[in-house]
């Protein structure tokens, strides 16, 4: 699951940058991107990401699976840094190591468990939150730049924490009808589409690790909340301490990752967007950090990653 939204990030950012930036709370965004074979073999990426993390919340606490889904981030720096070339700082490194010792400390406190049922009151709860976000998203898309980035990001981080909520109990069902009678699939398919375009707006306003970041801190939270609250998520005994301070480093360290994500889609002009489809050019350009996206774009085009600039 971690390693399938590492490469799904990648991907879809790359695709992101290189359609026009909407202004809009238009779904109209998810086709366009459609457009793009890069978006589409991130979306699979993402799909194979979400089942795989629909049958580990079967029987894990959802505060060990949202700070996994989380850890993603991290496999789209390695992979920046390999495909693209990108150059991490040693603190970004640290960080890494940070993200990888809060995910095995989560692994060694959790204690597997079914979920138990939500309740019409969380049902009704979670068709208030997918109101109240989407609402939010459609004045968010006025914001632009980084804060742009992190606003969108953490709208689509909540759509998908309300998403993992419903998934829990739903994981659970006795046959495939029930699972298909359960309102919380539809809830979860709503949540994830809205997470989905508000993710995309995101992208196409600053860095990816700000997007990406800011989505998985703001969808950890609540869930994991929720989850020990509400869903039976257990923690075994003695081991809360680790359980905390696994938590806890896993979000600094996806929020630091931040810190090196200056603004990264420049649009470029037509002639510039020529060179890179045709791949001219592109091998004088430096490699640039993870918190710098227009050089990667531009060497994805030599890296196989080239397409028309489109977007979902």
């Amino acid at each position: 699951m971690i390693v399938a939204y590492g490469v799904a990030n990648l991907l879809q950012s790359v695709a992101a940058a290189r359609t026009t930036v909407h202004h809009t709370f238009d779904p109209g965004l998810l086709l366009r991107l459609a457009g793009h074979r890069t978006y589409l073999v991130g979306l699979l990426c993402q799909v194979a990401g979400f089942v795989l993390a629909f049958l580990a919340r079967r029987d894990l606490p959802l505060f060990l699976v949202q700070a996994s889904v989380a850890a993603g981030l991290g496999v789209t720096a390695i992979l920046g840094v390999v495909v693209l070339k990108w150059r991490l700082p040693m603190a970004e490194v640290a960080l890494l190591a940070l993200l990888f010792a809060g995910i095995t400390a989560l692994v060694l406190a959790a204690e597997p468990a079914q979920s138990r049922p939500l309740g019409f009151a969380g049902l009704v709860a979670l068709g208030a939150a997918l109101g109240v976000i989407a609402v939010c998203g459609f004045f968010a898309v006025r914001l632009h730049g980084a804060l742009g980035s992190v606003v969108l990001g953490s709208l689509a981080g909540m759509a998908f924490s309300a998403a993992a909520v419903a998934a829990r109990p739903l994981a659970a069902a006795a046959s495939a009808e029930a699972f298909l009678r359960d309102p919380l699939l539809y809830l979860l398919i709503a949540h994830s589409l809205v997470g989905q375009l508000l993710l995309g707006l995101a992208m196409q306003r600053g860095s990816t690790t700000a997007a990406v970041a800011a989505m998985d801190a703001a969808g950890a939270v609540p869930a994991a909340v929720v989850g020990l609250l509400l869903l039976g998520d257990r923690i075994w005994p003695g081991r809360e301490w680790l359980a905390g301070v696994g938590f806890l480093v896993t979000l600094l360290a996806v929020i630091g990752l931040t810190r090196y994500a200056e603004p990264q889609h420049h649009h470029t002009s037509t002639r510039e967007r020529e060179r890179a489809m045709v791949g001219v050019g592109t091998a004088a350009l430096p490699p640039a950090p993870l918190g710098e996206q227009a050089a990667p774009l531009d060497q994805a085009a030599s890296t196989g990653l080239r397409r028309p600039t489109t977007r979902s």
